[in-house]
């Protein structure tokens, strides 16, 4: 998944001519591509875990939806750690959390545990929360106001391209170490083999865990620009006659967030499982972890396509027309076989880009002075993934193919909102911010 924007307000700043930026927002992009990065590793480490722990689809999406409900409980206490200790030292320790929860990951490898693996997957989800409600601010005061925007979607390529490399990453340094991983179809091993397959997750979580502690150090001894005051929310007394819930665009973009999160996560994490079958690709789990790489890739191109589209079109016509392509690829994928039903479901990717940033855009529209609290809900949305584990258990009792249908369902729900669901109500004036 792309990053997904943090809640926080971003804040006003006094831009500085004789201040060069480049060297702070080149480190900060740093971040959003670490961050990206060590999300999508899950989508090679699952399968792994699967032969490794003898699981259910339904205890292997279990781990992706202990991922996301990291979002949901940790998004809070981020915010009241920034408060106490500033957006800078926030960073620092996010990193830091997310070093602890990788060498945790080791740890576990070479009990190994499926409990600690939980645990320690929720400690880097953590980390990678509160650096998410920190480092989204800077990005916006690192440079000229007018250039803000171009800003943002540089560091969000980053990130795309965090999640391009993972799947390369996890194939070559885990499935291509691994016992399970380089078995053709599904594979049954010994108690040995499940040991040693175990430890194949050792060495790259080891130099996850160097990247982010170097990271972390840098950052604490970069003189980063001094961030301006924030902005103050809408007093009570101003607010008592503004409600969130008469903004239709926010009210059926919340869950259109949360439903978009299941189908998204679903497909990423069950892609290896699905094309490894015979009928379908018949790969190795290695082989299929690089071809991971192309549905990632896909989400980067059509992010920078649909940029460019809604410079000329409506957002909402696009993002109807992306989820109509998205659901013809997804009802491909459920009743076609072979290399057909592999690539559709790589294509979802492209019809996926868009639709993060722009239902979040289409949910705060016109919100006005209520646009930090409509933001928060959406954020809080994100804890959707953690359903993931419903297809797993659609993929247990029906079938892995047909659990896709799912999906499709979801891209239906993000039609209705594209062409009804995200027209504003009672729409409020745009608070100006910076």
């Amino acid at each position: 998944m792309a990053g997904p924007v943090s809640s926080a307000a971003a804040p006003a700043a006094t831009y500085n001519p004789g201040t060069r930026y480049g060297p702070a927002l080149t480190l900060l992009a740093s971040l959003f591509f670490m961050w990206g990065f060590i999300t999508v590793i899950n989508n090679t480490l699952l399968p792994h875990l699967r032969s490794v722990f003898e699981l259910s689809y339904t205890q292997t999406t279990l781990i992706e939806s202990v991922w996301f409900i990291a979002y949901f409980f940790a998004s809070i206490p981020s915010a009241k750690l920034i408060e106490r200790i500033g957006y800078k030292k926030s960073m620092v320790t996010g990193l830091l959390i997310m070093a602890a929860g990788a060498l945790g990951m080791t740890l576990a490898a070479s009990i190994p545990s499926y409990g600690v693996t939980l645990v320690m997957l929720f400690v880097i989800a953590s980390g990678i929360t509160l650096l998410q409600v920190a480092a989204n601010p800077y990005v916006a005061v690192v440079g000229k106001p007018e250039t803000a925007s171009s800003r943002l979607n540089l560091v969000q390529a980053m990130n795309s391209a965090g999640t391009m490399l993972a799947p390369m990453f996890g194939a070559y340094l885990i499935l291509g170490r691994s016992k399970g991983g380089t078995a053709q179809g599904e594979v049954v091993l010994t108690q040995a083999e499940r040991l040693a397959d175990a430890q194949s997750v050792v060495l790259p979580y080891a130099l996850v865990a160097v990247v982010l502690v170097v990271l972390a150090v840098v950052i604490a001894r970069f003189p980063l620009p001094d961030m301006g005051a924030s902005t103050s929310r809408l007093a009570k007394e101003d607010r008592k006659h503004l409600s969130l819930w008469s903004h239709r665009n926010l009210v059926f973009g919340i869950p259109a967030i949360f439903i978009y999160l299941i189908a998204e996560i679903g497909v990423a994490n069950l892609f290896v499982n699905f094309v490894s079958q015979p009928d379908i690709a018949n790969l190795t789990h290695e082989q299929a972890g690089r071809y991971l790489t192309f549905l990632w890739g896909g989400m980067m191109v059509g992010r920078f396509a649909g940029s460019a589209i809604m410079q000329r079109f409506d957002a909402g016509k696009v993002l109807a027309a992306f989820s109509v392509g998205a659901f013809l690829v997804m009802m491909i994928t459920v009743f076609a076989h072979g290399p057909v039903a592999m690539w559709s479901l790589i294509l979802v990717g492209l019809f996926h880009s868009i639709m993060f940033p722009t239902i979040f855009t289409l949910g705060i529209k016109g919100l006005g002075p209520l646009t930090e609290e409509g933001s928060g809900l959406l954020i809080m949305a994100i804890a959707g993934g953690a359903l993931v584990v419903v297809q797993g258990w659609l993929a247990d009792h029906f079938g892995l193919q047909t659990s896709f249908l799912l999906t499709a369902i979801c891209e239906l729900y993000i039609l209705f909102y594209a062409l009804w669901g995200s027209k504003p109500t009672h729409a409020l004036p745009d608070q100006q911010i910076g």
